[in-house]
């Protein structure tokens, strides 16, 4: 199943066959399903959002859509939405508005949900073509992507995950909740190639250390590097002689040195390269520097 469709599966009724009636091209574009309570539901392409149906979204179809993406198990997912969002199966993530539930150290959860923004996750074959020479001139050498959320550095951290496996590298992918390598119920999802293994559903920190005392990875790649926990994971790594395939958000390099975790990383020299993604009228590109 495409992303898309994933992505539709979560929509509830006559929602879902709106949706499905976008022509096959804005199918194969639209980066997100947007869904406000009392608006109509739009799809984004091309950087802009467009209606896709006349009738305003309704707080039942809401409720709907997040029973579908919990398998009707919202409990269960109160730790994710704490964070803002959940993962749903396919590598799909639900971004999700409302009223919040004040906890003891801080946000409870959320309730009277207002908003979801329903990411729709691809891969996207030939989108490093352009950078990777830059990447492996030499051989691989430990890489980040920076660029601002939903410009693409998850679809470039997939593609580079897939290539450099078809390459002969063991690549160990900590995949705490399953967006890059997009496991299906089935155990289908995105090809990350030959000679990668994944673990999912596990902190990124623990997963790494896991990986590292059981696979023997040659590259470890984590998405979206986050806390001190996780860069202190990284770090062993280096340590440990494997390469680091890794992003963070950021619109530059500098933007995301402003990041305490990418900081330390980037100070420990933990890096030799980095790519930064940028989207400009629903354009991506990429640029490839040397790291001091």
């Amino acid at each position: 199943m495409d992303g898309f469709s994933m992505a539709a599966a979560l929509l509830p009724g006559e929602l879902r066959r709106a949706a499905e009636r976008l022509d096959p091209a804005d199918r194969r574009r639209c980066e997100e399903l947007r869904l406000r309570r009392g608006r109509r539901p739009t799809a984004l392409l091309g950087g802009r959002e467009r209606p896709f149906r006349a009738e305003p979204v309704t707080e039942p179809e809401l409720r709907r859509v997040m029973e579908l993406a919990t398998r009707a198990s919202l409990h269960a997912a109160e730790a994710e939405l704490r964070r803002g969002y959940l993962s749903a199966p396919g590598g799909v993530r639900v971004g999700v508005c409302g009223t919040g539930v004040p906890g003891r150290d801080g946000p409870g959860g959320l309730r009277a949900f207002t908003s979801l923004a329903i990411r729709i996750p691809r891969a996207v074959p030939g989108c490093a073509d352009g950078i990777w020479e830059a990447v492996t001139a030499g051989g691989f050498r430990s890489l980040l992507a920076v660029s601002p959320p939903g410009a693409g550095k998850t679809t470039l951290l997939r593609e580079l995950v897939r290539r450099l496996s078809e390459s002969g590298l063991r690549i160990c992918v900590a995949d705490e909740r399953g967006e890059l390598a997009g496991f299906e119920p089935e155990g289908a999802g995105f090809d990350l190639g030959p000679h990668t293994d994944v673990m999912t559903g596990v902190p990124k920190a623990a997963a790494a250390g896991m990986l590292l005392r059981s696979m023997n990875p040659q590259v470890l790649a984590m998405d979206e590097i986050a806390d001190a926990a996780e860069a202190e994971a990284l770090l062993a790594a280096v340590g440990c002689g494997v390469a680091l395939l890794a992003s963070v958000h950021g619109a530059d390099l500098r933007d995301a040195r402003r990041r305490p975790a990418c900081r330390m990383l980037l100070d420990a020299g933990a890096f030799r390269r980095c790519v930064t993604v940028t989207c400009r009228g629903g354009v991506r590109s990429c640029r490839a520097e040397e790291l001091p």
